[in-house]
C-alpha cells in the first residue's frame, strides 16, 4: 500500500523547472491529477511561466481522450474552457479592473463542476475559493529557469500533492 500525504503533513512544496521540459513535465502531472471542484490559483510575474504550466496541464488532460489542440491564452478572451474527460476552465482576470467582473464570468459554478485554473487570482477578492492549491511562480535565481511553489489550501490536495512528488 502506497502512503498517501495529508494535508497537515504537506508544506509548501518548492519545484525549480530548468527549463521548458520542466515546466511542460509538471504541468502535465498537475492536469492529470485534477479533479472537478479543484481550483488552482496561479500567482507570479509576467513570464513567471503561469500559462506554460497552465498549457501543459490542458493539454495532458486533453490527451486522456486523444485530443490534441492549441490552448491560446485567455488573457483576451478572460475565460477558455475545455472538454476532455472531466471540464477544464482556464481564466486569465489580469484585465479585470473591479471584484465585480469576477461574477459576470461564470466562476462560482465552475468551482463546483470543474477543473479551474486562473492566473492573477488576486483580482477574485471575495469570490476566491477557500479549497485551492495556491501556485506562486517565479524566475529562478540569476534569471535562469523558474521556481514553482505550490501551497495545498484543504485536504483534498494530497493527489495532487503526490502527483507532483512523483514527477519531481
Amino acid at each position: 500500500m502506497t502512503e498517501t500525504t495529508t494535508f497537515l503533513e504537506t508544506p509548501p512544496i518548492a519545484i525549480p523547472l530548468a527549463d521548458d521540459a520542466d515546466t511542460a513535465r509538471i504541468g502535465a502531472a498537475l492536469g492529470r491529477a485534477l479533479s472537478p471542484g479543484d481550483a488552482v490559483l496561479l500567482s507570479g510575474g509576467l513570464g513567471a511561466g503561469k500559462s506554460a504550466l497552465a498549457r501543459a496541464a490542458i493539454s495532458a488532460r486533453l490527451a486522456v481522450v486523444g485530443r490534441k489542440e492549441d490552448i491560446p491564452s485567455p488573457t483576451f478572451t478572460l475565460v477558455q474552457t475545455y472538454e476532455a474527460d472531466i471540464p477544464i476552465w482556464h481564466a486569465d482576470l489580469y484585465r479585470l479592473s473591479v471584484e465585480d467582473e469576477v461574477y459576470e464570468l461564470g466562476l462560482s459554478e465552475a468551482f463546483e463542476m470543474a477543473a479551474v485554473l486562473i492566473e492573477w487570482p488576486d483580482r477574485l477578492g471575495a469570490a476566491a475559493p477557500a479549497r485551492a492549491l495556491k501556485v506562486e511562480m517565479d524566475f529562478g535565481p540569476g534569471g535562469e529557469g523558474r521556481i514553482a511553489v505550490f501551497q495545498p489550501c484543504g485536504p483534498v490536495w494530497a493527489p495532487v500533492i503526490d502527483a507532483l512528488k512523483a514527477a519531481i
